[in-house]
This record gives C-alpha cells, sequence and structure tokens, in this order.
C-alpha cells in the first residue's frame, strides 16, 4: 500500500503507442529520394515500432546479453552464441521487412532508399541488432566478384526469413552474413594483417590466424581478409560446410563493450578453416572498399536515426514535464535546446537519405550520383557520427535525473551513440579517405561541387562559406594536420545546401546561422533570437505525436 506521501504527479508517460514514421522530414526525404511508394510499408514499421511490446523487446534484448558456449557436455567444440527471444524478434521484424540482403534481389528504382527508411524507424528501437543486419546487405553485392557461389548463396541472403541456428548453409531457408576484417596488430591498417590462406588440391583454401572484432559470429557466412600467396585477399568463410560438418571457427571469447551489448562481438579464430576465394588474389582491400561503401552509409543511418530517437525522447519529457510554473517546453531556453537539437537532426536525416539516394541511383547507371557518393559517404560517415554523442547527451540531460536512470531508454542510447563512429573507421581514417578523394577522383569533387552549387543564392551565408571551402579543397602541405577542419566544413556546407534546397525557410534560415555563420556556442541551445522556433520545433515529431 502507497503512503500518502508516496502521491506520483507531474511524471512524463511513456513514449509508446505512435507512430515512428509519422516524421515529416523523414517522409519528405523518402518523396524526395524516388521511394515514395514505399511509405505505406515504413508507415506500418513504424507503428510496430512504437508499440509498448517492441520498446520492451530493445530493452531485454540489452539486458539479458548473449552468452557463448565454447564446449558441449562432452567436450566437443561447438563454439555457439545464445540470445535472448526478444533479440530473436527483432532480427526476424529487420529480415522479414527487408532491411538485410533483400534489396539486392529488386530492381525497382528507390529500393535501396526505401531500406534506408525502414532501417531508421526500425534500429530507433535498438541499435544492436542492426550490425547483422548491416553486414549482410554489404556482402551480397562483394559476393559476386565470384559469380559460383554469389549463384548459390545469393538467394538466401536475399531472402526475407528469418532461421537462425548453425546449419548447412543450402539447406536454410534465409542466410545472414558476416565480415572477419580487423587483426589486434592492425586495427584499420588491413594490410599489417597475418591471417595465411593457402590453397587446397580441391580448390578451397585454408586459412590459419586470429581476428579481433568479428561481430555476429552465429552468423552463417563470412567474408574474411587473408595473406594469400598474392597478396591480401578476400574469402568466403561459411560457419557449417555444404556437406553439414562444422568448420572451424573458434570463438575465443564475446567483447566487453560499451555499449552494442546486445549483439556478439568475437575474437574467432581460424586454424584450417575452409574457404573460397571471392574476387582476384591479392585484390582484397578492393573487395573491402565496395562493401565499405554500404556499411558506412549504414552508419550515417544509424547515427542519424540514434540521433532522433534522442531529440524524440527529449521533446516528449519536456512537452508534459513541468517546472516553475509552466511546461518546460514553454520556457524559452529549454525551447532553444531542443530547437537546435531538431537542426542537427534534420540536417543528419536529410544527409542519410541524401547520400541513400545516391546509393541507390548509382546502381542504376547514374555515374554523376556513383561519383558523389564516393565523398558524400565518407564526409556524411565522419560528420554525423561525430556529432551524434553529443545531440545524444544534451537529450538525456534534457530529462534531469530521469535521463540517468536506465528506465529510461536513454542511458542505452548514449552508450550507443559512439559506435558509429569508430565502426567503418573512426574519424581519422574517414577524414584521410576525403583527402585521397580530393587528390585523386576529380570526378568526385566536380559531383560534390555540383550538389553545393545547386543551392547557390538561396542564402547569402551558405554561399559564402562555400567561397571559403572551395579554396581549402585544393590541398595545402599542411592538409592531413587540417583534415578534421575540412571535412566538418565539407559537411556543414553539404548539409547547409541541402537544407537550403529542401527544408522550410526556417530550418534552413537557422541553420545557416548558427553552423555556417559562426553564431553558435560550443553547446546545444545557443540559437539566436532571431530564430523563427515555432516554425522548427513543428518539425519535431514527438510534440505532435
Amino acid at each position: 500500500m502507497a503512503g500518502r506521501t508516496h502521491e506520483v504527479t507531474n511524471q512524463v508517460p511513456p513514449l509508446v503507442g505512435h507512430d515512428v514514421a509519422a516524421d515529416p522530414v523523414l517522409l519528405e526525404g523518402l518523396k524526395r529520394e524516388g521511394a515514395d511508394w514505399y511509405a505505406d510499408d515504413l508507415h506500418r514499421i513504424g507503428v510496430l515500432a512504437g508499440t509498448e511490446e517492441v520498446q520492451r523487446w530493445g530493452d531485454e534484448a540489452n539486458r539479458f546479453e548473449p552468452e557463448l558456449r565454447t564446449h558441449d557436455r562432452y567436450g566437443n567444440r561447438v563454439d555457439e552464441v545464445g540470445f535472448h527471444p526478444s533479440y530473436h524478434a527483432l532480427m526476424d521484424v529487420a529480415v522479414r521487412e527487408g532491411l538485410a540482403g533483400a534489396p539486392w534481389g529488386q530492381h525497382k528504382p528507390g529500393t535501396h532508399v526505401a531500406r534506408a527508411a525502414g532501417f531508421m524507424v526500425w534500429s530507433s528501437v535498438e541499435q544492436g541488432h542492426g550490425c547483422p543486419i548491416s553486414m549482410t546487405y554489404a556482402v551480397v553485392p562483394a559476393l559476386r566478384a565470384n559469380a559460383e557461389l554469389a549463384a548459390e548463396y545469393e538467394p538466401l541472403l536475399t531472402s526475407r526469413v528469418y532461421d537462425p541456428g548453425l546449419r548447412a548453409p543450402l539447406g536454410k531457408r534465409g542466410l545472414l552474413a558476416g565480415m572477419g576484417m580487423t587483426e589486434k596488430q592492425g586495427g584499420s591498417d588491413v594490410r599489417a594483417n597475418t591471417t595465411t590462406a593457402t590453397p587446397a588440391p580441391d580448390g578451397t583454401w585454408r586459412l590459419r590466424g586470429h581476428k579481433w572484432f568479428t561481430s555476429a559470429p552465429m552468423n552463417d557466412v563470412f567474408l574474411v581478409l587473408a595473406q594469400a600467396p598474392g597478396g591480401l585477399s578476400c574469402f568466403f568463410v561459411p560457419r557449417v560446410l555444404p556437406d553439414g560438418t562444422r568448420n572451424t571457427f573458434l570463438i575465443q571469447r564475446l567483447k566487453d563493450k560499451l555499449g552494442n551489448r546486445s549483439n556478439a562481438s568475437s575474437e574467432p579464430e581460424f586454424d584450417d578453416t575452409v574457404a573460397w576465394l571471392v574476387g582476384a588474389e591479392g585484390r582484397g582491400v578492393r573487395m573491402i572498399i565496395e562493401m565499405v561503401t554500404m556499411t558506412r552509409l549504414d552508419c550515417i543511418l544509424g547515427a542519424a536515426s540514434g540521433t532522433r530517437a534522442a531529440l524524440n525522447q527529449a521533446a516528449h519529457h519536456v512537452r508534459y514535464r513541468e517546472a516553475f510554473g509552466s511546461r518546460l517546453i514553454d520556457k524559452a531556453l529549454m525551447r532553444n535546446v531542443i530547437a537546435d537539437l531538431a537542426l542537427e537532426s534534420e540536417a543528419a536525416t536529410t544527409l542519410a537519405l541524401r547520400v541513400a539516394g545516391a546509393a541507390d541511383r548509382s546502381l542504376h547507371g547514374h555515374e554523376g550520383e556513383r561519383a558523389f557518393l564516393r565523398l558524400a559517404t565518407v564526409v556524411g560517415k565522419y560528420w554525423v557520427c561525430k556529432r551524434q554523442p553529443a545531440a545524444v547527451a544534451e537529450a538525456l540531460e534534457c530529462l534531469g535525473g530521469n535521463g540517468y536512470d536506465e528506465a529510461s531508454g536513454m542511458p542505452r542510447l548514449y552508450r550507443e551513440a559512439p559506435l558509429n563512429g569508430i565502426w567503418e573507421g573512426s574519424g581519422n581514417v574517414n577524414a584521410l579517405d576525403v583527402l585521397r578523394a580530393l587528390v585523386r577522383e576529380p570526378e568526385a569533387v566536380a559531383a560534390f561541387r555540383a550538389e553545393v552549387d545547386a543551392a547557390a543564392g538561396g542564402d547569402g551565408r551558405l554561399d559564402a562559406a562555400w567561397r571559403g571551402l572551395q579554396a581549402e579543397l585544393v590541398l595545402s602541405e599542411d592538409a592531413e594536420l587540417r583534415a578534421r577542419r575540412l571535412v566538418e566544413r565539407m559537411a556543414l556546407v553539404l548539409q547547409g545546401a541541402l537544407l537550403v534546397r529542401h527544408a522550410p525557410s526556417a530550418v534552413a534560415d537557422a541553420f545557416c546561422a548558427s553552423r555556417l555563420d559562426g553564431d553558435h556556442g560550443a553547446a546545444f541551445g545557443t540559437l539566436s533570437s532571431g530564430v523563427d522556433f515555432d516554425g522548427v520545433l513543428t518539425r519535431v515529431p514527438a510534440l505532435g505525436w
């Protein structure tokens, strides 16, 4: 029985029972990038994502973490990873809704944009299970470098059936894929890898070595880098061989990570592990580049989604919570904070969907979009992922002490926030990649210029920022030292150009004033008094749910 002093008042109701896809920024981007036909399906996923049951799945998948079982009761190596049923429920929806490999089995324009929007909506519930989904998506086009393997395995990698468990892959109804790239002595410097590949008489290869970060070790097949006689090469490694016997895939341990707790990241060891060559011998780095373009896109999507989820939690809280005689959302300073977070989120979401549109159109033969994708993906990966931790921290603070409580869901969003910046190349790796593109790929630079030039005359502050940036695109001797600042400016100018062209004037004006004209503090909530706060805040979904 509750005592008289325990009456609960002024607490915010849980954010459930809404359509996550009821988001003007997302829906406008979906239409603009050529996938408006997907809107009904996106709303269906959004309604599901907003239910109390699915929110519980996300919580439970992280509270009850994956467990490694290396041996059976008799001492035989099994190397299996067990997951909570809520993890499997999340995976089942993701695969069923075509967020893994399914888009590669379709040829309709906008398919990859639709998948990107669905990925953003569904990963707002829980991001850890997005890792195996993303890797499966990225592996499919790379596998096509071996036509025989692709013919056998692609129909199962593009399946919409989630079929967990280690069994002979060609006997399953659907497959998931992973990647084994980095090693403890090299990290991003994969040329320093020491895992070896030796040709066998039967036409297969045998791998020997130890990988340092291989996520989702329970997946069915993996693309793995190893040193062959002809140089660093890419290999196809199934967990279970076609005859039903277990391949040697010794999981030494699962990583004890800051966040991403629902996803198992492992250290597998290969010892006479059977593999098939994918692509030409010695072309492993080229194979990685193809996959990384897709996984970096998913890093942008995941970061934009996590930022938007945090914004919605903060906006929902201040919409209901009262302090000092009125609702928090009616306080001028809180309105400033939420509006500033909304600008950051809208810019991230708009850029993410633009990159997804470029990926889709490049796959349909549009060379200009392919060139734009080369720079935009890396620039977006660097900046959107860099901004996510700061934005999530600010959103958490909007809830005060309640935001520091695990029950709010904000701590999980906060722990997830740094991951997208690390996965598929940390900030320095991406910044250096931009420098390489500026020097070696003039067509990518031309496509970037054309994208920004399309907004010319729309805002004087954008025009001035673009004039200043263009001089820096011709690299000086100290370019590496200044690379981060250069990529940051490229990202802000690109975001500004996209918002000037596509966002309401209130959003574009506030973004250019705060991000391009220098009128912005180091923290969120420092917008000037000239901002149309009502116009910016109408773009925040949770204020209308």
